[in-house]
């Protein structure tokens, strides 16, 4: 069973090795991490996607909940999300063969961020399949494949959920304020639209 766990973790030296450590000791290796700045000062958001069972899945939140630093985890697999990954892919490309590479970028809806005499960049954020899919299509000619970087899993509950614990620590937005910038933000976009 896979578990997408997010945590918002303090901004201090040493918690991503506690927070490896503790997968180590359960013996469950983790397929993807990020880790970056939140919307929370002091905060980072973690997010960590690991194949466990549902019980070992509860016991890994309950350890994560308990370790210093940690000040909210929730797992988010089963709840609907939207979860995108950014890959770079470097290939090789000749002049014959570029514009083979171009098509096929195109219908991955991938865009082309670097171009050189023997080589491009391709970038490309989506789901982990249709990422897989590229590569998938690129490994078919040998060699062209040069390198590969890609962020692991970003993963965002879909519609109005902030954390409870940042709520009761009063770090979440006031509710109503975040209504407010909705409706603002909403009559902006309005205001933009030209009439037909």
């Amino acid at each position: 069973m896979l578990h997408t766990f997010v945590a918002y973790v303090e901004d201090l030296p040493g918690v991503l090795t506690r927070v490896a450590s503790l997968f180590r000791r359960l013996n469950i290796n983790i397929s993807s991490l990020t880790v970056g700045r939140s919307e929370r000062e002091g905060l980072s958001r973690l997010t960590l996607v690991c194949e466990a069972s549902e019980v070992a899945g509860h016991r890994i939140r309950a350890s994560l909940f308990k370790l210093e630093n940690i000040v909210d985890v929730d797992d988010i697999a089963k709840a609907p999300n939207v979860t995108r990954e950014l890959a770079l892919i470097k290939v090789a490309a000749t002049p014959r063969n570029r514009a083979q590479i171009f098509d096929l970028v195109e219908v991955f809806r991938a865009r082309i961020v670097d171009l050189t005499s023997e080589s491009l960049m391709i970038e490309m954020t989506g789901v982990e399949s249709k990422i897989e899919g590229l590569i998938e299509v690129l490994r078919e000619d040998d060699g062209r494949i040069l390198e590969i970087c890609r962020s692991g899993k970003m993963t965002m509950r879909r519609g109005h959920h902030t954390s409870s614990v940042l709520k009761a620590m009063g770090k979440a937005p006031d509710e109503s304020s975040l209504q407010e910038d909705v409706t603002e933000d909403a009559a902006e976009a309005n205001a933009d639209v030209e009439p037909a």
